[in-house]
């Protein structure tokens, strides 16, 4: 009998955490981080993906916007007088690439 994967935001939400928080404190590489996101993929059912990726690409958004605001405030923190308007960042770009990523696997057909 094949494994149930809940899609619920915070399932999602919580698988995402423990990888990021296993390449932070060294446990896993990014390869593995990735290898790890695409075996999990390939568990949820196909009829579930949309949902799946709908609350993946919200949850990695929100970190995404998240740790810019901190990077944000810590070089503002380091360098008051210095304050010059945030460069155009690369996240949206970083969203638009995951979006298609996504996509693409999602419209594979299963084997």
């Amino acid at each position: 009998m094949p494994q149930e994967i809940s899609v619920s935001y915070q399932a999602i939400k919580s698988k995402v955490y423990r990888l990021i928080d296993s390449l932070v404190v060294g446990e896993k590489t990014e390869a593995e981080v990735q290898e790890s996101i695409r075996r999990w993929w390939s568990l949820i059912h196909p009829a579930d993906r949309p949902i799946a990726q709908k609350y993946l690409l919200l949850v990695l958004g929100r970190s995404s916007t998240a740790l810019e605001a901190m990077e944000v405030s810590l070089l503002s923190a380091n360098a008051p007088e210095a304050l010059h308007p945030p460069v155009p960042s690369i996240a949206g770009k970083r969203m638009r690439m995951m979006e298609r990523v996504v996509k693409e696997n999602g419209a594979r057909p299963s084997i």
